[in-house]
């Protein structure tokens, strides 16, 4: 699929120099970091998932003890 995306002058030229030095085509850069930038980012959703894991108290205990100090 193509997508259409602008970039600032600076970028460009930063892209264009790295195509130039390690003789890829632009795109391929793009994709490239791409896929660097959604690893990182789902490794960064996945570090949350299981983190009540093992503590004495529940997730939603937790909250409501939290809410109850609201009440006095």
């Amino acid at each position: 699929m193509r997508t259409v995306i602008d970039l600032p002058d600076d970028l460009r030229a930063a892209l264009d120099r790295v195509s130039r030095e390690d003789d890829l085509p632009r795109a391929e850069l793009v994709r490239r970091a791409l896929r660097v930038y959604l690893k990182q980012r789902a490794r960064k959703e996945d570090a949350a998932f299981g983190l009540w894991k093992g503590r004495a108290v529940g997730g939603v205990d937790y909250q409501r003890r939290l809410r109850d100090e609201w009440e006095d």
